[in-house]
């Protein structure tokens, strides 16, 4: 199924002791760029976020947020800063000792000393916190990829209506290519017979011939058909095609342009400027799917 490139996915879940906010959202881009936020303390995740992410997403400027709360107790602890606690104490004594005081060295007094106490994170259990998380993700990922399939099928949509008129239009110029050459047969025949009142019709018979070799845009027109084809074939497809897609559409405007520069026709000009309005509204729409 196509994909659009634009999504956004959000899960919140609690499992296995932790409360757990995913948020994945994405744009355009011509590769897979994928920056991952995580609190410091769960860094050692980030590898296997960015595994899982890169397995079902393959190209998009992709930003994953993840919040992770320990249920049920803190995450943090006060640890006391023994070897500082022991220096005050040191200290102190020999300060009361110099000074001949009876002021006791108590809890009291110690506790007014705030960075004899540390903050610190309670060690993790890494594989179960790792497991919590891949659960949470892999809900998150189904929700934005579901909904880059929903803006894809949009897109899909749109360009095979596009798609549809293109090929009319290419119809249009293969119909019309006979009608120039009995024009210009006509008129060469109306304009010799002024000039010169009598003359061999074979040659204007193979003046038209010439001319008609010269403008001919069969070629041309059955290509742009295959190329049609074989977009419509990969929209089709259940796998990323947007670099292909690309590269059909590069190619559909190079056949356009040859009939645009063969052609001197005014109904034909007319033809190919919606041509090439088409396949560039066509070629728009693509940057934005996988």
């Amino acid at each position: 199924m196509v994909r659009s490139m634009t999504g956004f996915g959000r899960c919140k879940m609690s499992v296995n002791e932790y409360d757990i906010n995913i948020d994945i959202k994405s744009v355009n881009h011509r590769y897979l760029d994928l920056n991952i936020k995580l609190p410091k303390y769960y860094a050692f995740l980030e590898e296997k976020i960015r595994e899982k992410v890169s397995s079902v997403i393959t190209r998009g400027k992709i930003e994953v947020s993840v919040y992770i709360k320990l249920v049920g107790s803190d995450e943090k602890e006060i640890v006391l800063n023994e070897p500082l606690c022991e220096n005050y104490i040191s200290v102190l004594t020999a300060l009361k000792n110099k000074l001949g005081t009876d002021d006791k060295i108590d809890i009291r007094l110690m506790s007014r000393f705030n960075d004899i106490f540390e903050l610190e994170y309670k060690e993790a259990d890494e594989l179960k916190v790792a497991n919590s998380v891949m659960e949470v993700l892999g809900a998150c990922l189904d929700d934005f990829i579901l909904m880059r399939e929903r803006e894809g099928q949009r897109i899909k949509e749109d360009l095979q209506i596009r798609l549809t008129k293109v090929e009319k239009l290419g119809k249009t110029v293969e119909e019309r290519a006979p009608q120039i050459v009995s024009e210009y047969r006509e008129k060469l025949y109306a304009k010799l017979k002024e000039i010169l009142g009598s003359f061999d019709e074979q040659r204007v018979i193979q003046e038209a011939a010439i001319y008609a070799d010269k403008i001919t845009t069969a070629e041309e027109t059955v290509r742009l058909s295959s190329h049609i084809k074989e977009f419509n074939s990969l929209l089709e497809r259940g796998e990323a095609v947007g670099k292909k897609l690309d590269f059909i559409v590069q190619e559909m405007n190079r056949e356009v342009n040859t009939i645009g520069s063969k052609c001197n026709d005014f109904e034909t000009s007319k033809v190919v400027v919606e041509l090439k309005s088409e396949i560039e509204n066509i070629r728009e729409q693509i940057q934005n799917i996988e």
